[in-house]
């Protein structure tokens, strides 16, 4: 079997987004069930471009987690790494939607979520060791056994190929932003790439203005720094090159899933050796698609219609 291209670690779970927009889930009739969890939407993003991609996660022994292997599958992402864990359900996410801005989340991963089980001695290192591109997430850190198990996979990767940690903090999974911010740096002596919006940086270095973010991730030996700044746009930084991409208007619908749709096109992007101009104008295209649907692994976009919005003159400065 060929290496992955994309192998990813981490969160998985089942979204339930409501089918009335604007109002909040005291209101809310009907939902509707997508694929969720940042990694795993990842995957599937990168699959859609025709990325040979896989994701390790854990599920809950149920109905749920059956499902997510279908939902993988229809997807085209491999499933070898995705096992059942006795006891813990799957989790499930909702969300409220008031565009363009306000996305509250809500997680039901009590008394712990499957995917925080992934345990160190269940890994297939040779897989991460050979992957193209592996990406773990900040979030993979905030409990054990996963943060053992993430941490081995970087060190028996030792920085080979691409190794993308999405710093992705999400302040309800942490005792505090401090000791977040003790094991994403941990993480960060392994990784190639960082990718994470301001407050998420902030978080990694103690750093917001997006400059001394990007210098404080290479000065922890990262060589690709990615900070994204919301309506004002990304900044990359590797090498010595920096490259500035603005936003793309669109009509919001659900924001949630754009940051997952980035990071797939960002490992569609490495992979094909693009410059990094045109990465992060494909990466912003792609995530602006998203964020004008409303699911978030089920609206990832091909690379024809990335392609679509980018000719109509989007994202060019």
């Amino acid at each position: 079997m060929p290496a992955d291209e994309v192998l990813t670690m981490g969160r998985t779970g089942v979204d339930l987004y409501p089918q009335q927009i604007g109002v909040s889930l005291r209101e809310v009739r009907t939902f509707e069930k997508f694929l969720g969890g940042s990694p795993t939407n990842v995957a599937v993003a990168a699959a859609r471009y025709g990325r040979r991609s896989a994701v390790i996660t854990r599920t809950g022994d149920d109905p749920f987690g059956a499902w997510i292997h279908d939902a993988l599958r229809g997807f085209g992402v491999d499933d070898r790494f995705v096992s059942p864990v006795a006891g813990p359900p799957t989790p499930v996410t909702f969300c409220e939607i008031f565009p363009p801005d306000d996305f509250p989340l809500y997680f039901y991963r009590y008394p712990k979520a499957p995917d925080l089980e992934i345990a160190a001695a269940e890994l297939d290192l040779d897989s991460v060791r050979t992957a193209e591109i592996f990406w773990v997430t900040g979030t993979g850190l905030c409990q054990e056994p996963s943060r053992t198990a993430t941490l081995t996979a970087l060190r028996e990767r030792a920085k080979a190929g691409t190794t993308v940690l999405d710093l992705d903090y999400r302040p309800m999974f942490w005792e505090s932003r401090e000791e977040a911010r003790r094991w994403v740096q941990e993480a960060l002596a392994y990784a190639t790439v960082a990718v994470g919006n301001l407050d998420e940086c902030f978080t990694a270095v103690g750093v917001r203005e997006p400059r001394k973010a990007a210098a404080a991730l290479h000065d922890m030996g990262v060589e690709l720094a990615v900070v994204k700044q919301g309506p004002d746009g990304v900044l990359a930084s590797r090498a010595g090159e920096e490259v500035e991409a603005p936003s793309i208007p669109i009509e919001v619908v659900n924001g949630l899933g754009a940051g997952d749709a980035f990071g797939g096109a960002l490992c569609h992007g490495l992979l094909a050796g693009w410059e990094l101009a045109e990465i992060m104008r494909f990466c912003n295209a792609a995530g602006a698609i998203v964020a004008s649907r409303l699911a978030c692994a089920d609206a990832m976009p091909t690379e024809a219609e990335v392609r679509e919005l980018l000719g109509s003159g989007a994202g060019r400065g």
